[in-house]
């Protein structure tokens, strides 16, 4: 007998796995690679909200888990996924940097908020009033994260690549059979496609759609990730990923000429040389509405688990919350009440 099954194979998913190798659990990861959303996500940590200058919820225990997180992950797979980089914030007005320096001054900010004003002059932008510097920052390179994950759960027997059918799961007293598995416990961690799970579709997951684009551009020249009504980030050889929209009304993983003509307009707000479209993507961000992410069991049944709703911060809130769940889970450490579903009452 197994002691887990997980569904789903994106951010969420691959931490719960390597938390449960860590812990020397034993599982199969079932996935269709339907959701999209962690492949296609920019990747930035980031611990500062930069349109209120407030700190992300619990930045720091995020950070210090994620670090030592996706180090590991590199170490195991050979791999380079982390890639720590400053992110600037341009100033449009003398009233945003007063603002910075306000926000700097607050003890749970003041690590991660530079009180030295950038005035480095990157090519094809323009910022007389410069920038300011965001600390303890970088990005994941999230396409190649999975891909090399993935290949390594598969060589270890270790992921079905199917759809998983809630109609075939039969839940027993202590333990959970599924087809020809059998299994202490079951995590679906679905992303957006949790809206399909018949044991917690009643949860509030909205679904935000976002739209990033791969540009050339070989007059930008930039070594740090800019950060103002979009993100533009080097890739290197002259290409650029930028994004991202937000869309509450289409949950569609299809790009848009809506979408793809709001990329261009704050494109040519931050630069001012020509630039190419090379990749043009979009997928559904699995977004709460209290901006907090979905842990917890089910009400009826003890064995099934959800590890969902980590919106758009999904790298730095990944390896904490499978940590927090699996110690729910194994060791009966109570969840943070902000994340615990139980803050939703149960309709179903």
């Amino acid at each position: 007998m197994l002691d887990y099954i997980i569904v789903g194979s994106g951010l969420g998913g691959i931490a719960f796995a390597e938390t449960l190798l860590q812990k020397n659990k034993s599982f199969v990861v079932f996935d269709n690679h339907s959701q999209n959303s962690s492949r296609i996500a920019g990747g930035l940590y980031n611990p500062v909200i930069l349109k209120r200058f407030s700190q992300v919820w619990e930045a720091n225990k995020q950070l210090e888990i994620a670090a030592h997180f996706y180090q590991r992950i590199e170490k195991k797979l050979a791999v380079q996924v982390d890639f720590k980089m400053p992110i600037y914030r341009k100033f449009f007005s003398v009233e945003e940097q007063n603002n910075w320096f306000a926000a700097s001054d607050k003890p749970a900010l003041a690590p991660f908020l530079s009180t030295t004003i950038v005035h480095t002059k990157y090519k094809s932008i323009d910022a007389p009033l410069g920038y300011g510097e965001v600390l303890h920052t970088g990005y994941l390179d999230t396409t190649i994260f999975l891909d090399f994950y993935l290949s390594y759960l598969r060589e270890e027997f270790l992921l079905k690549e199917e759809a998983f059918d809630y109609a075939q799961l039969v839940t027993k007293e202590d333990y959970l059979v599924y087809k020809d598995c059998e299994a202490r416990h079951i995590v679906f961690a679905e992303g957006f496609g949790m809206h399909s799970n018949p044991f917690f579709n009643h949860l509030p997951l909205d679904g935000t759609k976002g739209e990033l684009f791969v540009i050339k551009a070989p007059d930008l020249d930039l070594d740090v990730i800019i950060n103002t009504s979009v993100f533009i980030l080097p890739l290197g050889n002259d290409l650029f990923k930028v994004g991202a929209t937000y869309n509450w009304e289409d949950k569609s993983n299809n790009p848009t000429e809506e979408g793809k003509q709001e990329l261009i307009s704050r494109i040519k707000e931050i630069i001012s040389c020509d630039f190419e479209i090379i990749e043009h993507f979009a997928g559904v961000r699995p977004t709460v509405k209290d901006r907090r992410p979905l842990l917890g069991t089910h009400n009826h049944y003890k064995n099934i688990h959800i590890l969902n709703g980590l919106g758009t911060r999904g790298v730095m809130l990944a390896p904490a919350m499978a940590l927090d769940l699996y110690a729910y889970i194994e060791e009966g450490v109570p969840l943070d009440k902000a994340v615990d579903i139980k803050r939703y009452a149960l309709t179903s």
